[in-house]
């Protein structure tokens, strides 16, 4: 199993230091998010000051920038890396698309569709020399001349993911991706049911091999060196399923347990703003079905029992003792990576 850490994009001076101190305790690889920060900067200073970490953007937002653009920062940190770049991408929703970055909103996962595809069609140029001649109902590339091709690549293109809640764009991740990215809010019973046979059976359609797609997230891990650290993580966590339980996107996850009710409930209280309620709405018994909840000396067992046969890809914070991330990266999983 792959175990990733994230990094503080604010921080770019200290890239350098939280890049190597990751590699050497172990860790698979880091990612970033584009939240507050550019999720980009941060991995281009680790991909020259990491030598075998896996680099990547969990989730650059798509539609805020041309596939020309993602393709190119893909490229260059595929090059940097030799090999250890993953281009994550998300839709993002409605509200933040057309309000945050002012660009037109259509239904997403059509859209994004044709992001991959025409990023594809880039690299391809790019790679063979072949003229670049993309036509869809969103993006249209018909130019490419050799000033503007990046030099070749020394390894493969780059991985492509992309972040996937409801059923369109799992399909979209199965059919036309190397992976996908699950949101935390997801217990192993909504994973088995609703996620994982639409999943199989678009990769049956492509004619791809499990072995061959990765998985990541898919829930949450709830850790900590003593009791008292656990119990803020337990309780972090608490808030979380509730905050997220209160949307309605969210609610086909409650409903696998007979609780779309709670998410009613959540959507009420949250419009009313009473958000410690919300969070005292969520028992310890849901808080189990959504996470691996163990010390470190069980918690290998604890994502075994959680994780084991559904991801392949987890995200633990940076200072999990090495030993820990060593004996975690031991967990069987079905994608078959040599960087694992």
């Amino acid at each position: 199993m792959k175990i990733l850490t994230g990094v503080p994009a604010e921080r770019l001076n200290d890239i350098p230091s939280l890049a190597q101190a990751a590699e050497h305790n172990g860790f698979s690889g880091l990612s970033t998010q584009e939240n507050r920060h550019n999720p980009f900067l941060p991995l281009a200073i680790a991909a020259v000051h990491s030598q075998q970490l896996e680099l990547r953007t969990n989730v650059a937002i798509a539609f805020a920038r041309s596939p020309m653009v993602a393709a190119g920062l893909a490229w260059d940190l595929q090059y940097a890396t030799a090999g250890r770049f993953v281009l994550g991408l998300g839709s993002q929703v409605k509200g933040h698309n057309q309000r945050r970055f002012s660009v037109p909103w259509s239904p997403p996962a059509p859209r994004l569709r044709e992001y991959i595809e025409a990023i594809q069609a880039i690299w391809v140029c790019w790679r063979d020399g072949t003229p670049l001649q993309y036509e869809g109902k969103h993006y249209q590339f018909s130019l490419m001349t050799p000033n503007f091709t990046p030099e070749p690549l020394t390894s493969a293109l780059p991985k492509l993911h992309i972040a996937a809640v409801g059923p369109a764009m799992m399909k979209v991740a199965a059919s036309a991706c190397d992976g996908v990215m699950l949101h935390a809010f997801c217990t192993p019973k909504y994973l088995t049911e609703s996620i994982l046979p639409g999943i199989n059976q678009g990769l049956d359609a492509r004619g791809y091999a499990r072995a061959q797609f990765e998985i990541s997230g898919g829930g949450f891990v709830v850790t900590g060196a003593n009791q008292a650290a656990l119990d803020k993580q337990f309780e972090w966590v608490r808030a979380r399923i509730g905050f997220y339980g209160s949307t309605p996107s969210y609610w086909p996850v409650l409903a696998s347990h007979g609780l779309q009710d709670l998410g009613e409930e959540l959507n009420a209280l949250s419009k009313a703003g009473r958000w410690d309620d919300m969070t005292r709405r969520i028992s310890d018994d849901l808080v189990h079905e959504f996470a691996a909840v163990a010390p470190y000396d069980r918690l290998k067992s604890s994502i075994e029992a959680h994780f084991g046969g559904l991801v392949d890809c987890i995200s633990l914070p940076a200072d999990t003792p090495p030993e820990l991330v060593q004996d975690l990266k031991t967990i069987a999983c079905l994608y078959q990576s040599s960087s694992a």
